[in-house]
């Protein structure tokens, strides 16, 4: 059975130069903008959108290194409708214009963005998971945003959430927990490193505060080292739940770090709670 993002894959690179959104993808994929996105990010490390930017200007950076004499007929043929705008977004992605890459007649030095191969992507093997309800919770930490593409400031933000441990009044004692939330479109999403409290009163100013609703969930453990969630995560939302039958929740998933975990050396093992319908 050919997963979600496969077939999101297949659609992208089959259509990517007409004028498709996250909603047509989806729907080619059979699942929600709220799962493709989850799952394409924890698959590609790109958001859905993202991708199909930078295929559309890797393979415009292509034309102009092969000689493309219309600089405007390339940026049309790749979605943009006047040569400002293309330039504007060319150089975003690659840090040189339209123009230098044409003068320079290849891409070697540019970070292109080459079509993705489902073979290639890390899957492990998993545990059957555990299912649990749970009622309404509160959450407080530390929160930031990050990008599908680019997370990897969000060990420093533990770092920092460590030094309020003691501190934290009305605190469950017994984990710590990752909440990623409020993603958009092009892959942004905020991320709490936190803990679970009783209530928000006397909480540190700084301090974010996310009430998660009640929810049923299935809770994926898995003993190794930290590093294997990306893989974790994308076993869960490319393989484990297209197979399942089930349908993930429009609300938040949890990482759950309980204490056994060794934030310093990375052992310890981790918990991901996928909310499900149901």
């Amino acid at each position: 059975m050919m997963k979600p993002v496969d077939r999101a894959l297949w659609y992208i690179e089959s259509h990517f130069r007409d004028d498709i959104s996250l909603e047509d993808i989806a729907r080619h994929g059979g699942v929600s903008r709220f799962h493709l996105s989850r799952a394409f990010a924890a698959a590609t490390d790109h958001s859905v959108i993202g991708y199909v930017r930078g295929r559309r200007l890797t393979e415009a950076g292509r034309r102009l290194a092969q000689g493309a004499p219309d600089i405007l007929d390339v940026a049309l043929e790749a979605g943009y409708n006047s040569h400002e705008a293309f330039t504007r977004a060319f150089r975003d992605l690659f840090g040189v214009t339209p123009e230098q890459v044409r003068a320079r007649g290849s891409l070697d030095a540019l970070l292109s963005v080459e079509p993705i191969r489902m073979d290639e992507i890390r899957t492990i093997t998993l545990n059957a998971p555990r299912f649990e309800a749970k009622p309404a919770r509160l959450f407080a930490g530390l929160n930031d945003k990050f990008s599908s593409k680019n997370p990897a400031g969000i060990p420093a933000l533990w770092q920092r959430f460590n030094t309020y441990w003691e501190a934290i009044p009305h605190m469950v004692p017994g984990a710590a927990y990752g909440i990623c939330h409020t993603y958009d479109d092009t892959g942004n999403f905020d991320y709490i490193a936190g803990v679970e409290v009783t209530e928000f009163s006397d909480l540190p100013a700084e301090l974010f505060r996310l009430r998660v609703p009640a929810q049923r969930y299935a809770v994926f453990s898995h003993d190794g080292h930290v590093s294997d969630i990306r893989s974790v995560c994308h076993t869960i939302w490319n393989k484990w739940l297209p197979d399942s039958g089930f349908q993930v929740a429009d609300t938040p998933a949890q990482e759950r770090y309980h204490a056994r975990f060794d934030p310093q050396t990375g052992h310890g093992g981790f918990e991901i709670w996928l909310p499900i319908k149901g």
